[in-house]
């Protein structure tokens, strides 16, 4: 097969200049434009069920319409340098926010409906293609502001929180770090550092520690700026706590995550469990924040990017041909950019929207980390190709229900590998795994505590220094750390390229995620045809609340004893762990 290793993002536009950009810009103003002046001279919708789901399969048809900022945003991604870029999709965001701003008014009106008719179009059967959609709309007009208010919040967006995030990022992006006479962009040295003997390891982990501390006065502003802006938004629209309105965006219960966050809390000493237990594979006296994930055996061979294709090719195909045959499409045809370079952002993710191509952006080292990190980008990816089943209205999903469907094709990847290994490998493999649940578990958790402190501190502050955020990051890190861990004041720096806090409380969702994830991948372990209920999951789009979509297949997430249980058997992987150990040195 051959495999494209950058984007192709000709399939949206030639360039930023493209005039097609513009000429799609006006075509979208004139739709928005043409909806905004029917039905605000017709507000029969508001009356009339018949009337509203005209209103709506209007409403509908403007998420097929191009998407130039999607193209943009990917475009500065993998070339943040690019001023050409940044003008112009400052230029085109404004554009479009103005435009997108001329509809508030629909279901800022469906939201002032008294309940009674609220109730009775949630009931009315000729409107059930809409009914999940009205209901969201329903419970969040709590929060509603008027229509100019929503206008102006929504014009002040870009320069009060995006110029900030887009600023630092491109800052970040810019960094090079100077290791064993080579100069390297910081995200590759990310990446590299923890694969390095010790000494080099300290060594790389420093002059990157450093670079960040030196742009970190940048972060400070930002860091500020971007917080407040949320504590008056929260303030203006009722929201109680710092990170209620990323929960009820994200379609979960409030409760429901509360539980998670303190079951987690409560349960750090499996982590500090399974960091005494590394300190010991690895022979050292303490743990640094480097050592984290510092391999503690030979399975970080040099896996090259054809290798981590052919080895979650196989996986995919194992559980269905068509999750592999998705995997060749994307490669075939320029929807995953590999590797690093100057100028592109670091980490990994992938993108979609209603009407577009998926991308996946990746960061490949030659490592077994990049084989899960393709299976998970890949998991997402899947997701968004099997929601088109859906709707337009509802092929999008919310993010806690996203991350289950990338750690779950993790899991696939994870067997792929395993039974291939050696008995020593295996110890490795076992371990890379659960280290891997410590990440997306305790430390995203760790990460929300954090956050919930750094929000309530500016807020009740006025503000923090950068040296205060970064001794917050260290307190909250070491919790979940532990006792085997010794950490460096400046450690804590690391807030100044964490890029998940800028998305405000987004880090419950990986915890969520995976242990949802591991309760799907033991039913179907226990009965492969479970694999029929695992596609409605991923088939259900945008179309139910995360409760629901997993209620339906047989998962109750509203049972508080269930992130428990999966705390668990995380603690009963590590127990596995110590007994391989033993059984090793026997042997």
């Amino acid at each position: 097969m051959k495999m494209q290793t950058k984007w192709d993002l000709s399939v949206l536009y030639r360039s930023p200049s493209d005039p097609k950009i513009i000429r799609d810009v006006k075509r979208i103003e004139s739709a928005y434009k043409s909806f905004a002046e029917t039905y605000t001279k017709d507000k029969s919708y508001l009356s009339d069920a018949k009337k509203l789901l005209q209103a709506l399969d209007s409403y509908e048809e403007l998420i097929l319409l191009p998407s130039p900022t999607f193209y943009l945003f990917l475009f500065r991604d993998i070339d943040s340098g690019n001023k050409e870029a940044e003008a112009q999709e400052n230029k085109i965001s404004h554009m479009l926010t103005k435009s997108a701003n001329e509809i508030v008014f629909f279901t800022l009106s469906l939201g002032k409906l008294s309940k009674e008719k609220q109730n009775s179009f949630l009931e009315n059967p000729t409107l059930s293609k809409y009914r999940y959609f009205l209901q969201n709309i329903f419970e969040n007009s709590t929060h509603d502001l008027s229509e100019s208010e929503e206008k102006i919040v929504s014009l002040l967006a870009q320069p009060s929180y995006s110029m900030w995030v887009d600023g630092q990022e491109k800052l970040l992006s810019a960094q090079m770090v100077k290791f064993a006479g080579k100069d390297m962009p910081i995200s590759e040295a990310m990446n590299k550092v923890k694969d390095l003997p010790v000494k080099n390891r300290r060594e790389l982990w420093g002059k990157i520690r450093e670079a960040l501390k030196h742009i970190s006065p940048f972060a400070e502003s930002e860091i500020n700026a971007i917080v407040t802006r949320k504590k008056i938004s929260d303030e203006l629209r009722g929201y109680k706590k710092p990170y209620s309105a990323t929960i009820l965006g994200y379609q979960n219960k409030e409760d429901e995550i509360e539980n998670l966050v303190a079951s987690v809390t409560r349960a750090f000493p499996i982590s500090h469990k399974f960091f005494n237990l590394k300190k010991k594979m690895l022979g050292l006296p303490y743990l640094a924040y480097e050592d984290r994930n510092a391999p503690v055996g030979k399975n970080s061979k040099k896996i090259d990017f054809k290798e981590t294709v052919n080895i979650v090719h196989s996986a995919f195909a194992k559980a269905d041909k068509k999750y592999a045959d998705i995997l060749d499409k994307f490669l075939q045809k320029g929807q995953v950019d590999v590797f690093p370079k100057k100028g592109k952002k670091g980490g990994a993710y992938c993108a979609s929207m209603e009407n577009t191509p998926t991308f996946v952006m990746l960061n490949h080292s030659d490592n077994l980390d990049s084989v899960s990190t393709l299976g998970h980008e890949m998991g997402h990816a899947i997701h968004a190709e099997l929601s088109k089943a859906q709707p337009p209205i509802y092929r999008g999903h919310t993010i806690s229900v996203a991350e289950v469907a990338s750690t779950l094709f993790e899991n696939f990847v994870f067997d792929e590998i395993f039974e291939k290994l050696s008995e020593k490998e295996k110890i490795v493999a076992l371990h890379n795994k659960i280290e891997d649940d410590i990440q997306t578990i305790f430390r995203q958790i760790a990460v929300f505590n954090f956050e919930n402190e750094l929000h309530e501190t500016i807020r009740d502050r006025g503000g923090m220094s950068k040296e205060d955020i970064a001794g917050l990051m260290n307190k909250h890190m070491k919790s979940y750390l532990g006792s085997a861990f010794k950490l460096q004041p400046d450690d804590g720096y690391f807030f100044v390229a964490w890029s998940h806090i800028r998305r405000f409380f987004y880090v419950y969702s990986y915890a969520y995620g995976q242990i949802v994830s591991r309760a799907l991948y033991a039913k179907y372990k226990q009965n492969k045809n479970y694999l029929k209920k695992i596609e409605e999951f991923l088939k259900a789009g945008g179309s139910k609340s995360p409760e629901a979509i997993f209620r339906d297949i047989g998962i109750d997430t509203s049972d508080p004893k269930f992130f428990e249980a999966g705390l668990k058997n995380i603690e009963t992987d590590i127990e596995r762990l110590e007994k391989m150990l033993k059984n090793a040195k026997k042997s």
